[in-house]
């Protein structure tokens, strides 16, 4: 009796666990040109997977209008092409034109940065010594933040560049991904028996919604937030606005703290060209998130993932530490995946358990 009971089987479950990891950990070795072949194929398959999410309602919509499904894929791809020669052609060069005169004016503004620290802390007579001191130190280590900052900035385009130079395998992958997509539950499907594969498939259907509303949904709420952020700039007259447009629209896809992150370059670019301007920088953002947050996010994603606010923090955060800027990117939609998956064999686990203890009965 003892063997069969709930807590016993979960004791060990994780027995069973923890010396898996303990041997993969003394056996790391065998899994090293394993985990070389995931890092070359895992941008392409992860930017394949995320343009199929995007572009694969638009097939399924044009092969439901009696259009073939490869002719679906060929205007899928010439949609594709015709967006990129607009972004290469009109929005990159006005971008990189903005991003160098970005760089080569930060010398100018940490000049006016020191030199305004300086005359506020030349009026000040009281604050305590140590405040002081703090404000001198900083001061003096501003040219090492600035650097620091630049120092991220240039790592950013450097990992946007390197994941666009993977768009050269992207095409091969999102082809057959659009092509066959529908056949792999299918052809895993046969390998199992008739409950297995029923379960198999509804865990797979599952993910593959969570995946589609997140996705789908994150892409069209940022590119709304990028345009109500260029328009807002443009009419406010800041500097970069396209630039700051853009950065806003990327940073939009990281949940809960991408718009605060998007609102640092704003507001200190606009407080350099003029103090009223981040004021309305602020406006901008502001109104631009209220719109997002109560319109255009209830209606376009819902409540799709349902993760509590320092749950998203918590994540973003420990993401960001470990991977970086990707971490941040995937950690949240990676966590819902894993998040649905536990709920699924939870469902499972319950559903057979009152046949499991009728069985000792």
């Amino acid at each position: 009796m003892l063997f069969q009971t709930r807590w016993f089987k979960s004791l060990v479950t994780a027995i069973l666990i923890f010396i898996l990891i303990y041997l993969i950990s003394i056996t790391n070795f065998i899994f090293v040109p394993v985990g070389a072949y995931i890092a070359a194929i895992a941008v392409p398959i992860i930017g394949a997977g995320f343009i199929f999410y995007v572009t694969n309602p638009i097939v399924n919509y044009l092969e439901k209008h009696k259009i073939p499904r490869i002719a679906g894929i060929i205007i899928v791809f010439l949609l594709i092409l015709l967006v990129g020669f607009l972004l290469v052609n009109y929005i990159a060069p006005i971008v990189e034109t903005q991003f160098n005169k970005f760089i080569n004016n930060i010398p100018n503004m940490v000049k006016q940065s020191k030199t305004v620290v300086n005359l506020w802390q030349d009026s000040q007579t009281f604050l305590p010594e140590q405040v002081l001191d703090y404000i001198q130190e900083f001061t003096n280590n501003l040219d090492t933040y600035v650097e620091n900052i630049t120092g991220f900035l240039i790592e950013f385009i450097g990992q946007i560049f390197g994941f666009v130079f993977s768009f050269f395998l992207i095409p091969f992958f999102l082809f057959f991904m659009l092509k066959d997509g529908d056949k792999f539950v299918p052809f895993i499907s046969q390998f199992l028996s008739e409950p297995k594969a029923n379960s198999f498939k509804k865990l797979t259907t599952s993910i593959n919604h969570t995946l589609a509303s997140f996705i789908q949904g994150q892409f069209i709420v940022s590119i709304c937030v990028g345009v109500m952020l260029y328009i807002g700039y443009r009419i406010i007259g800041l500097e970069y606005s396209m630039t700051l447009a853009l950065f806003g629209l990327i940073m939009n896809f990281i949940p809960f703290l991408g718009p605060f992150l998007s609102a640092i370059p704003a507001v200190l670019v606009a407080f350099f060209q003029e103090p009223m301007t981040a004021v309305w920088a602020l406006v901008v953002m502001v109104i631009a998130q209220q719109i997002e947050s109560n319109f255009i996010s209830p209606n376009v994603m819902g409540r799709v993932l349902k993760l509590h606010p320092l749950t998203v923090i918590t994540l973003v955060l420990a993401a960001g530490g470990i991977a970086g800027f990707l971490g941040l990117l995937f950690i949240i939609p990676a966590y819902a995946v894993l998040k649905t998956i536990t709920a699924h064999f939870y469902q499972e686990w319950k559903k057979d358990q009152p046949q499991n203890e009728q069985n000792i009965i």
